[in-house]
């Protein structure tokens, strides 16, 4: 047995290393690698999807925060092509600067391919971190927990449609892959996980003009479900500006689309006063 077989997951890290061979082969169907991609898997622990990815793209960038887990990585995989090992935590990790092309411009190389069992504790921040880097990524597959998933792809009216649904589906397209149970973890979680493909947009159906007020509009928005739109949003919007964008007051965010929500943040975005310098200058 290698040593990096050996490693014993780490609560504080959320490690559940994925062993069943079968869930492990349709994750690498599903991602298709090819050579000449860019390839980054977010957390490899014990290289179960490496060896798979790495063989098939012959290049593969992994970040990975258990730094006992670096050198028995590159050890036990590094012959099957160049493998690049990081450690580091994926939360502040620069990924773009991985991909040749920092600004997103789509002529420096191609963009990230990125794919990852992420820690279940620290899913929904990891995902914000990606969606804000997504201009550098060309498709996403995750590995998370079910009812995230669930959440991920949720239309507006249900339960389970919320914040995560908006903020992702605002950037991305979202598509649930399939589940994958307890048993094919060790050690074995407590809830299904299930694989996501999110496909960052080009170009946004829906531009954003203002990403931060969006962004708080949609927290406030979900703050409190049970609270109307005019109740939630009252320090962000008036009733008035609420009708004048279509939407009813009385509505809770729930019943908000997508495209809803980017249109009263466009409505609500204010471009800062030109310069008073600028304003007196000729032509």
């Amino acid at each position: 047995m290698t040593a990096s077989m050996e490693h014993r997951p780490r609560k504080r890290f959320g490690q559940n290393f994925l062993h069943d061979p079968g869930s492990i082969r349709r994750i690498i169907d599903a991602v298709a690698p090819l050579p000449g991609q860019r390839l980054v898997e977010i957390g490899p622990g014990r290289g179960a999807i490496t060896e798979g990815l790495l063989q098939a793209a012959g290049a593969l960038d992994v970040i990975e925060l258990d730094r006992d887990l670096v050198a028995p990585l590159a050890q036990r995989l590094g012959g099957l092509g160049r493998l690049r090992v990081h450690n580091a935590d994926a939360l502040t990790f620069d990924l773009c600067g991985l991909s040749g092309d920092p600004e997103g411009a789509g002529d420096s190389g191609p963009r990230l391919r990125l794919v990852g069992n992420l820690p279940y504790n620290i899913s929904t921040p990891l995902l914000f971190r990606f969606l804000d880097q997504a201009h550098c990524i060309e498709d996403m597959h995750l590995m998370l927990q079910k009812e995230v998933v669930d959440r991920l792809c949720a239309e507006p009216g249900g339960k389970t449609y919320g914040r995560l649904s908006v903020m992702v589906q605002t950037w991305c397209q979202a598509e649930r892959l399939f589940v994958i149970g307890p048993g094919a973890f060790t050690p074995a979680p407590k809830v299904d996980s299930a694989v996501v493909r999110l496909i960052p947009h080009r170009p946004l159906p829906h531009p954003v003009d203002d990403p931060a007020l969006h962004r708080r509009i949609v927290a406030a928005a979900f703050s409190q479900r049970r609270k109307t739109l005019r109740n939630t949003l009252s320090g962000l919007a008036t009733t008035e500006q609420l009708q004048h964008c279509g939407i009813d007051p009385g509505a809770r965010a729930e019943s908000l689309a997508v495209a809803d929500y980017v249109r009263l943040a466009n409505a609500l975005h204010q471009p800062p006063p030109a310069r008073q310098a600028d304003a007196l200058e000729g032509p």
